[in-house]
């Protein structure tokens, strides 16, 4: 859903990935290995930033 809105991705300390949208000030950190079952409040967290960045067009 990240990278369908425009978000680029970027390593951080060990499993964490660090998601930016060009038009978003914020960033957005993620715990857990590619593939991973997400946990519901980084589902909820990705939900907001995605409405963030809706917000910002």
């Amino acid at each position: 859903m990240l990278l369908r809105a425009g978000c680029t991705c970027e390593r951080a300390k060990g499993s964490h990935t660090k998601w930016m949208h060009p038009k978003c000030a914020n960033k957005l950190i993620l715990s857990g290995n590619d593939g991973a079952d997400a946990k519901p409040y980084q589902e909820n967290n990705v939900l907001n930033y995605l409405q963030g960045i809706q917000e910002e067009e």
